[in-house]
């Protein structure tokens, strides 16, 4: 029987080819790194309790860091994920929840429901799903009634909560796709699958690992507000830039990655971007002063707690996120664009780069067909 080639296809030539160059970006963002023993410094070796959930928004990591359907470089410098808000929660939905090992019934368990649905070798395509309620997430209710029940009764799952009731809640799908190793186009759809309109805060991030408070490293990386912004089709220099699509831009600067723009599209004047450092809040943790005015959890505190002064005017810092307020009604969707592109990258040769978003449909059309021949030949053999 003739077998079909498993070398043909365009995601296995960039494996042969430059498959480490097309690795440096991927999926290693862990989406919860708090209460592992990677992140515990204490005298007891007790992991599960010296950085629990509760005070992961505010303590800065050491050796990873976590976020909701993320990437980061292969050395995790830099990262990029969502959160989320829907106004109800207590906290920033920026990282998954789950039980520690002493609090689950059967041991340690995430709580939340989510897909992992396509990634290619080289993460030249990676999509994900989140499912977010639209009402409070029932944090102390999981807890408790874990707790309550014993080693022979079944867990309390997160779909045992009424939190889905009528289908409130939205499905976030999060896509990543390379226009080159080092150029990666975003795509986060947000579809309300409820019966009325909802509200929904979406804050898409980038941060760098704090390698500064450690002496691991003392040139401290940067972000800060870009100087072009797209304004009725035209950016500050009077050229270039996507006629139709205005956006918002920040700029990183790391010792080792390079500089990197994020280009956050903006269609509505409320669109903005606000900035904070990487920095622990020993205040609230530890009752001990601030290094800085602007610390890890200062978009919680400016989002949910109404916290104007959490986040820093001069719009700079090591963390930074763009900030969406969308109503969404029963049914429909709503879809945001942004582009994450090293600066001066050597792929750049011989490609035009006109606007952010001019080849965004193109090339992600383009990444999936390539994810789906890949798989299709993988599978023929």
């Amino acid at each position: 029987m003739e077998q079909r080639s498993k070398f043909g296809t365009s995601e296995h030539k960039r494996l042969m080819n430059d498959g480490d160059a097309w690795r440096r970006w991927g999926p290693y963002l862990s989406e919860r790194a708090w209460g592992t023993v990677r992140e515990d410094y204490s005298p007891d070796g007790n992991a599960w309790e010296y950085l629990s959930h509760d005070a992961s928004r505010s303590r800065a990591y050491r050796w990873n860091e976590d976020g909701l359907a993320g990437i980061s470089d292969d050395k995790g410098h830099m990262c990029f994920a969502i959160a989320l808000w829907n106004g109800c929660d207590p906290i920033l939905k920026e990282r998954l929840f789950g039980l520690t090992g002493p609090q689950g019934n059967h041991g340690e368990d995430v709580k939340e429901v989510y897909f992992y649905l396509d990634n290619t070798p080289t993460h030249s395509y990676m999509r994900m799903l989140y499912k977010y309620p639209q009402v409070a997430f029932p944090y102390q209710q999981l807890i408790e009634e874990n707790r309550r029940r014993s080693r022979s009764d079944r867990e309390y799952e997160l779909l045992d909560t009424d939190v889905f009731a009528d289908n409130r809640y939205f499905d976030v799908f999060v896509e990543y796709a390379k226009s080159a190793p080092d150029d990666i186009l975003i795509r986060i759809r947000a579809i309300n699958r409820g019966p009325e309109p909802a509200l929904l805060y979406l804050l898409p991030s980038i941060w760098f690992r704090n390698t500064w408070s450690w002496g691991d490293d003392e040139r401290s990386p940067i972000l800060k507000q870009g100087e072009v912004i797209a304004q009725n089709g035209r950016d500050k220099a009077g050229e270039g830039g996507d006629k139709s699509r205005p956006y918002v831009l920040i700029e990183a600067q790391h010792s080792i990655l390079g500089e990197y723009h994020l280009f956050c599209e903006a269609s509505m004047p409320s669109d903005d971007i606000h900035f904070t450092n990487n920095d622990t809040n020993m205040q609230r943790l530890f009752g001990a002063p601030n290094s800085t005015p602007y610390v890890k959890d200062a978009f919680h505190e400016y989002l949910v707690q109404g916290n104007t002064l959490a986040i820093n005017p001069a719009r700079v810092g090591t963390k930074a996120c763009a900030l969406y307020t969308r109503t969404i009604t029963a049914g429909a969707s709503f879809t945001w664009r942004l582009r994450l592109k090293k600066v001066k990258s050597t792929t750049d040769e011989g490609r035009s780069f006109s606007g952010p978003f001019d080849d965004f449909e193109s090339t992600f059309r383009l990444r999936q067909q390539e994810a789906e021949e890949f798989f299709t030949d993988l599978q023929s053999t």
